[in-house]
C-alpha cells in the first residue's frame, strides 16, 4: 500500500553552515566591531550574544537571513527569553524545534481525517504515516496538509509506493 512519512526536521548542516556564516558577517560588519556580539550552537541549541537588546535583535536578524537564504524554515526557531548576564551584555536561547510534538501529530490526523480522502494516518512517534490505495490521493493529502497547516514547516519524505 502506497504511504508517506510527515515530519518536521530541520537540516541541522545548513543550520551549521548559517550560524557560521552570522558570526562570519558579525566580525566583518562596523556596527559590530568591538562588540562582543556573536551565536554559539550547541546541538539543537543555539545562544545569541550582544552588547545590548538592540544588537542582540541585530544578530537574530542576520541569523535568520541566513538561516532562510540556507532554504532553514525559520519556523523551527523557538525563542527564549532575552537574560542578562552581567553589565549590559545579554544573551538569549533559541531552539530548534525537530519532530511533531503529539498534539500537532493529532492535529495533522484530524485534518486527514475531516477531509473525507481515501487515506489513513497514523501517529508513529515524532511523525505521522499516511497511507492510501492510490498515489493521486497521497498527493492530494500532501497538498491539503501544506494549505491547511500553515503554523508548522512539515517535510514529506520516505514515499512508497
Amino acid at each position: 500500500m502506497p504511504s508517506f512519512d510527515v515530519v518536521s526536521e530541520a537540516d541541522m548542516v545548513e543550520v551549521k553552515n548559517a550560524v557560521e556564516q552570522t558570526n562570519k558577517e558579525i566580525i566583518g560588519r562596523f556596527d559590530f566591531k568591538g562588540s562582543s556580539a556573536k551565536v554559539e550552537q550547541k546541538d539543537v541549541e543555539l545562544t545569541a550574544f550582544a552588547d545590548a537588546e538592540f544588537q542582540l535583535e541585530q544578530v537574530r536578524d542576520v541569523l535568520t537571513n541566513k538561516l532562510s537564504k540556507r532554504k532553514v524554515d525559520v519556523r523551527f526557531l523557538d525563542l527564549g527569553k532575552i537574560e542578562k548576564i552581567g553589565g549590559d551584555k545579554v544573551k538569549q536561547v533559541i531552539k530548534i524545534k525537530n519532530g511533531i510534538e503529539t498534539e500537532d501529530a493529532k492535529k495533522i490526523t484530524r485534518v486527514i481525517k475531516d477531509s473525507k480522502m481515501k487515506v489513513q494516518a497514523s501517529i508513529q512517534g515524532e511523525s505521522v504515516r499516511v497511507t492510501g490505495a492510490k498515489r493521486d490521493d497521497l498527493q492530494a493529502a500532501m497538498a491539503m496538509l501544506r494549505k491547511d497547516v500553515p503554523d508548522m514547516p512539515l517535510e514529506f519524505n520516505n514515499f512508497r509506493d
